[in-house]
């Protein structure tokens, strides 16, 4: 059985209103309708300006009189005062709404929320839309994400002291992303195959990210492409979202080598690290913005090396890298990268990092195709 639920009108109609537009209709002065029914003018006129019910022996006098059933008028006296509590139901709730939202504000990021279209301006709608968003019955729960072990980091570093509502909100708006995605059983014993199929896409450079996201989603990981917000630093995430592992990344540059070593990186996470560890994130930073002690750590070494390897073979770097300054050119970039089948971009990228130089001019296009 479908329900059709009231909808709250602005404001709640008085029947008193349809008895002065039915007076006038039959040419009935408030005197003489008065006299008819045996009220006083000033009676009548309560009635007309919604000061006073209309009552079963009214109605039944406007029966008479107007032609127009008692029940008629008993049932708008009905819908006024049922609307009536509605209205007041409703600015109740929008008050307290407002209070709670008002509350809540400081623990999110609004400007991005608004800019991603994700709340909507009405504090009923955007309460449930953030508790839905963090994963939260009580809104009351934002105000102690900052100081959970996956964010608390966040507070150390001298940059960051008021982006970590911006992060946390970024990272929540990926994970609800990641829950709307239904993807393939991931089977970790496809990673050599899945590499290779990747390195074949970036090193073609053409409609890279839609392929990218497509051949991760075959092998059972959730790619969710999310822009930041302002100081939100962030490059990836990678964590496990409905049994199978997930991605975020904000491409923050337009570069195929940034892209690459990032992607590489958050694989690298889950390879080594999300296999063993279900509940466990990995949230990583610009490398400028990061904290020293998140930087230098286990999980973060075993991802950056998973990443250079997995790109390019240890001994084909090995070998290339001998003197490496001095073929710090394109010729010998393009060389090699056709060699090892990967984008000169990259292997150019691998050069820049492991000299610390970044402004040699190149004819090599770096652009995410």
């Amino acid at each position: 059985m479908t329900t059709i639920k009231n909808t709250i009108p602005a404001i709640a109609t008085h029947p008193g209103t349809i008895l002065k537009d039915e007076m006038e209709e039959n040419d009935f002065s408030q005197i003489d309708f008065a006299k008819m029914i045996g009220y006083s003018r000033s009676q009548l006129n309560e009635i007309i300006k919604g000061k006073r019910n209309i009552s079963a022996d009214l109605a039944l006098l406007l029966e008479k009189t107007l032609q127009i059933d008692a029940d008629y008028w008993m049932e708008a006296q009905k819908n006024y005062d049922l609307d009536k509590a509605r209205i007041l139901q409703k600015n109740k709730e929008l008050l307290e709404s407002i209070e709670i939202w008002n509350a809540t504000k400081s623990f999110i990021p609004v400007a991005f929320f608004k800019k991603e279209k994700i709340i909507t301006g009405n504090p009923i709608q955007d309460n449930q839309i953030i508790r839905g968003l963090y994963g939260i019955l009580n809104l009351d729960n934002l105000a102690v994400l900052s100081v959970q072990s996956t964010f608390a980091r966040f507070k150390k570093s001298t940059q960051l002291k008021s982006d970590v509502v911006n992060i946390i909100g970024w990272v929540k708006l990926v994970q609800y992303k990641a829950k709307e995605i239904t993807a393939p059983p991931f089977n970790q014993e496809n990673q050599e195959q899945l590499i290779n199929e990747l390195k074949l896409i970036l090193s073609k450079n053409k409609n890279v990210l839609d392929k990218v996201k497509s051949k991760l989603h075959d092998f059972g990981i959730k790619l969710i492409y999310q822009a930041k917000g302002e100081k939100t630093p962030i490059d990836g995430i990678s964590f496990w979202s409905e049994g199978n592992p997930a991605i975020g990344m904000t491409i923050r540059h337009n570069r195929l080598d940034n892209f690459a070593f990032t992607l590489f990186h958050e694989l690298g996470h889950i390879y080594e690290h999300l296999i063993n560890n279900d509940s466990a994130e990995f949230i990583d930073l610009e490398t400028k913005s990061e904290i020293e002690e998140y930087k230098n750590s286990i999980e973060e070494k075993q991802a950056n090396e998973f990443a250079e390897n997995k790109l390019i073979n240890k001994e084909d770097w090995a070998t290339f890298s001998t003197n490496l300054s001095t073929k710090n050119n394109d010729r010998d970039i393009v060389a090699f990268a056709k060699k090892i089948n990967l984008h000169p971009a990259i292997v150019r990228g691998r050069i820049c990092h492991s000299l610390k130089s970044y402004r040699s001019i190149t004819s090599i296009d770096n652009n995410i195709g």
